[in-house]
């Protein structure tokens, strides 16, 4: 189930709309929120985004070397 908003990483927290970020858009954990919400960096921002909403993505090989 999509998210209805995104909240913004910032000191000053605001709600975004989510089509900001796609689902199939891959972002970087950068720290975590309490223990449901990771802050995750997108090209677009960093956001609050529940874990139970995050998939992983492992790197194959070539990733990991550029």
């Amino acid at each position: 189930m999509p998210l209805p908003y995104l909240k913004t990483a910032e000191p000053m927290p605001m709600l975004r709309p989510p089509d900001l970020v796609s689902s199939e858009e891959i972002g970087r954990i950068v720290g975590l929120q309490g223990k449901d919400t990771a802050k995750v960096l997108f090209r677009r921002g960093t956001f609050l985004i529940p874990i139970a909403h995050l998939s992983k993505k492992i790197p194959n090989d070539a990733d990991a070397t550029s």
